[in-house]
């Protein structure tokens, strides 16, 4: 399910949001599924349940779940919350990317040739 490294400089609480995001946004969580009971997972990756207490209502804070009262965490329908969140995530890596095609030598308009291709409209300026 969610993988925990405990060397990351990333908080704990931080690495199981970033984890349930991903799974939500890539659709291995789908609305109205319910997240494992605090205890459950605190076992399963053997940290406190104060922290992914904290995740959950961080997760919750951001609206990608919901709590129901003696029930625990469900999924939200979060159709544009979730396509922001994925442009934004996309969007980062393609920024490291950029960086690294530019420390590699590539000019400005080589990136932007290789994307005009990928789009499929070289002959465009645009």
């Amino acid at each position: 399910m969610i993988s925990i490294d405990n060397r990351s400089r990333v908080p704990i609480y931080e690495q199981l949001v970033n984890g349930f995001k991903l799974q939500i946004i890539n659709g291995v969580l789908q609305t109205d599924d319910q997240l494992p009971s605090v205890r459950q997972l605190a076992q399963e990756l053997t940290i406190n349940p104060n922290t992914i207490q904290k995740a959950y209502r961080e997760l919750e804070h951001l609206g990608f779940t919901y709590s129901v009262p003696g029930k625990g965490s469900f999924v939200n329908k979060i159709e544009d919350t979730m396509h922001k969140e994925r442009i934004n995530m996309l969007s980062e890596s393609l920024e490291k990317i950029v960086q690294e095609l530019l420390f590699l030598g590539l000019t400005k308009e080589e990136i932007i040739q290789q994307i005009q291709n990928v789009r499929g409209d070289s002959n465009d300026s645009n």
